[in-house]
């Protein structure tokens, strides 16, 4: 759940006039950019920051509206004295700035910007909060970047369901300390567009947004386990984290002009016709805001669709407004003073914004699901090889009980069969013995009787006599001790038989269970031919999203450029993913079709098919994807920015090198993308695909990537000694002028990067670029016919001349002569102011235009 409140600082100028709408988390009586005259000095009231969603109300700080929290807070300023008011107004003493100034000589001198930052960072922890900045210019109704100047048509965005109103293209920077907030102020006042009127020597001529958004992050009672522990459990409730949010707009109003006062003629004339015109529409949604009207024109002006939230919206809002003391001035006076009442009767729903962070949910429950997908695939494989082990030991049981009980029956057998025939041979024995015994016997009785024992009849008396019962008992004791083997015998044949029939019930149960392991093999095998049908479905598709794609491209080549814009808008159309649709209205594009019913996951994996052909439509498919800013994040979290370096390593195929370097420069968009990039050694992948290809796209796209790269001032170094610079000057060899606007986009955003850096104190010495031979070709293209590469190249210019390092370099190139005729031709003001700014401000290059006798002014 994400709480959001906003509170609006507003200044407004009229003619003279001037004021200032400002937060409850700065305290400051000034305005920015000029002096006033106050008799006396009042602080408006100072409490909690406003941007940490604080939510209690504050008493205003004009009279009429105590006790109404949501109503405009009014305040009254004297302006910056000129001409006879200095004399006639000497009584006045000057005072402190009301917004802009950065209080650097004297802290008392502190404007609102500087103050509320201060009692902002005195109220966050780093440790739980961030906080982010932007800093805009509305120019001619034209929103720019002051951090950006390059970054001149910010779009202005409106979100269809609530009305709420963003700037996507607009630079964020993370503010960690004061100080480099107040460097972030220099370097945007330094681009913002002023000029010289009869009543203003500085007069601005745009409207200045200084927008700081600060988050934290709370801890839940309930909810899902923090992300250490999501491998474990969920626990019942599935509430997502709470994120709470604040903003503050702090915005500096160019004054209205009346042309007889001002003088204003020419382009200022034009600057103060769209300056009155914004002003207009917003007195014109104040007044209907006031009345209570059905209709507020906020759309009439970009200048009020940006301070919607502001006026008659959920904010907290102050407005300081100017007027000047001298009798002259009367009817501005009034008319300023008049607005300033009108303005004290709108009253806003000061309220938190709750939303639930779904985003953070979701990822944390892709995260658990595939722990616990892992961890059930780790948990059937288990089972799988256990049931296979068990299978195995009891085949192996059941086989040595079946090879046992054999041999015990054999063994068992010969056994039997011994102890007959020995028997048998004592029963020989005994009886030959006896027979020996019995003759013995009878001839000694015969001598002692004197009987004839040749007579058969006596022989038969004495065969029965006493070895009759001796054999007897011999018998006896034989049939016993074969009845005790016989009884031994079928004990141990019971034993074995009780043996087997185990064995049997084990083998019985391993054979269902291999049965069951059986169907498990079929389910599985015939997943894998479903899971085969999909991917032949998936490379047809692939086919017929490359064909749609080349054909569109052949289309390209073949009209020429003035059918660039709709052919291109017409492929976009095609390949891009949708925004929010009602699915029951239009038909999603191929490409947003393919990703949700097959999945990223399995597009990536055809990054690394055996099949050319699939890999060149896979790759066509992840770099479409790419395009689109709300893909990047999975893209990369997937693998896939790992997948297309491996395809620019791996591969020799141009097509795929081409389509490769598209993709990578469009996720090179992202900063912590860019840094991912050079972890995984891009910039050497992209230098050598640039020193290999010949084909003007492939080195566009390549040239793109490392263009991007070039805008990050972390990786300046580690850029140019990983051959970044030298393979963005390489790739000047081809001379197709797309390449080339690439190049010189690329050197012009390292340019600006090194600027910054020279104007922050952390560079010294000339410029790498310089160093690595870029001026020459810099100074050479500089008058060329191609909007698009002389723009990159006189920005270049202008940003390698801030640096007075770099002045005796570019006075020795003609660099200087480039310099002048932008000042004076360029098409864009805000360049040729720049360029006159540089000129005026190095002591280098005014040394040698004064000996060369060139006037500048």
């Amino acid at each position: 759940m994400s709480t959001t409140s906003g509170t609006g600082a507003l200044n407004y100028r009229n003619g003279t006039q001037r004021s200032s709408l400002r937060t409850q988390s700065s305290t400051s009586t000034s305005s920015g950019g000029q002096k006033s005259s106050v008799k006396s000095k009042s602080v408006l009231r100072k409490s909690s920051p406003a941007a940490l969603g604080g939510g209690g109300s504050s008493k205003s700080g004009s009279g009429g509206d105590a006790g109404v929290p949501g109503r405009v807070r009014v305040a009254v300023r004297l302006s910056l004295r000129y001409g006879e008011e200095l004399i006639a107004d000497a009584d006045f003493a000057d005072c402190t700035y009301t917004l802009g100034q950065l209080g650097e000589e004297d802290v008392a001198d502190r404007g609102i910007m500087v103050r509320a930052m201060e009692d902002i960072l005195a109220e966050v922890s780093l440790e739980t909060d961030s906080i982010s900045v932007s800093y805009l210019q509305l120019y001619m109704e034209t929103v720019q970047d002051l951090l950006d100047p390059s970054n001149d048509n910010i779009a202005i965005v409106e979100d269809p369901k609530n009305g709420d109103v963003s700037l996507p293209g607009a630079t964020l920077v993370e503010i960690r300390d004061q100080q480099s907030f107040l460097e972030l102020l220099q370097l945007g006042e330094a681009h913002r567009f002023a000029a010289n009127t009869k009543l203003n020597t500085e007069s601005s001529r745009s409207h200045a947004i200084l927008m700081v958004n600060v988050r934290r992050s709370l801890k839940t009672r309930d909810g899902l386990s923090s992300e250490s522990n999501g491998n474990s459990h969920m626990t019942k409730s599935l509430k997502p984290p709470v994120v709470r949010k604040g903003k503050l707009v702090v915005v500096d109003l160019a004054g209205s002009e009346r042309i007889n006062k001002s003088g204003s003629e020419g382009h200022t004339l034009e600057e103060a016709k769209s300056i009155n015109l914004s002003l207009s529409a917003l007195g014109k949604c104040i007044n209907a805001l006031a009345e209570n009207s059905s209709h507020v024109p906020f759309r009439d002006s970009k200048l009020t669709r940006l301070l919607r939230d502001s006026f008659g919206g959920t904010a907290r809002t102050s407005l300081v407004i100017t007027i000047g003391p001298s009798p002259r001035h009367r009817g501005e006076t009034t008319s300023t003073i008049m607005f300033g009442q009108r303005a004290m009767k709108v009253e806003n729903m000061v309220k938190l914004k709750e939303e639930f962070d779904y985003k953070s949910l979701s990822r944390r429950l892709e995260v658990q699901l595939d722990n616990l997908i892992e961890e059930n695939e780790r948990q059937q494989k288990a089972f799988v090889d256990e049931i296979e082990r068990i299978t195995v030991e009891a085949h192996n049981q059941i086989s040595e009980a079946e090879k046992r009980y054999a041999n015990a029956l054999e063994e068992e057998k010969l056994r039997y069969q011994n102890d007959y025939i020995e028997s048998i041979k004592k029963l020989e024995e005994n009886w030959s013995k006896n027979q020996k015994k019995l003759a013995a016997e009878r001839l000694a009785l015969g001598e002692k009787n004197g009987l004839d024992i040749t007579s058969h009849g006596n022989v038969t008396s004495l065969l029965s006599i006493a070895p009759a019962i001796e054999e007897v008992s011999e018998l006896k004791k034989l049939l016993q001790k074969e009845a005790q083997s016989k009884m031994a015998a079928e004990e141990e044949v019971n034993r074995l038989k009780h043996q087997l029939t185990e064995f049997q019930k084990v083998e019985a149960s391993g054979n269902s269970e291999i049965m069951r392991l059986h169907k498990m093999l079929e389910n599985e095998t015939q997943q894998k031919e479903e899971l085969e049908g999909e991917i032949a479905t998936l490379h047809s598709q692939l086919l017929q999203l490359s064909l749609t794609a080349d054909e569109t491209r052949r289309n390209l080549e073949q009209h020429g450029s003035e059918k660039t814009s709709s052919a291109r808008d017409s492929l976009m159309s095609q390949l891009r993913l949708p925004q929010i649709q009602d699915p029951g209205n239009a038909e999603k594009p191929p490409v947003a079709r393919l990703f949700e019913q097959v999945g990223l996951q399995k597009i990536l994996s055809l990054l690394e098919a055996e099949d050319a052909d699939v890999r060149i439509h896979a790759v066509k498919v992840v770099a479409n994807l790419a395009a689109e800013e709300a893909n990047q994040q999975q893209i990369v979290e997937a693998g896939g920015l790992t997948s297309l370096l491996m395809l620019l390593k791996n591969t020799e195929d141009e097509t795929i090198h081409r389509v490769a370097a598209g993709a990578i420069a469009n996720l090179a968009m992202n900063e912590t993308n860019q840094e991912l990039i050079m972890d995984q050694g891009g910039i050497g992948l992209l230098s050598s695909t640039a020193a290999n290809a010949e084909d003007p796209q492939t080195l566009r796209m390549v040239a793109g990537a490392i263009a991007n790269l070039c805008g990050n001032d972390k990786l300046q170094t580690k850029l140019r000694s990983e051959g970044g610079i030298a393979a963005l000057l390489g790739m000047v060899r081809c001379g197709h002028p797309d390449v080339l606007a690439q190049v010189a986009r690329g050197i012009a955003n390292f340019a600006k990067c090194e600027s910054r850096a020279s104007t922050q104190g952390t560079k010294r010495g000339k410029s790498l670029l310089i160093e690595d031979g870029a001026l020459s070709w810099i100074v050479q293209n500089a008058k060329t016919e191609t909007a698009a590469i002389r723009r990159h190249i006189e920005l270049a210019l202008c940003h390698l001349a801030q640096h007075e390092g770099n002045a005796k370099e570019m006075v020795k190139e003609g660099a200087i002569w480039e310099l002048v005729r932008i000042s004076r031709d360029c098409s864009r003001e805000d360049i040729r102011s720049l360029a006159h700014r540089t000129l005026t401000s190095s002591p280098t290059f005014l040394t040698e235009l004064r000996r060369l006798h060139v006037d500048i002014r």
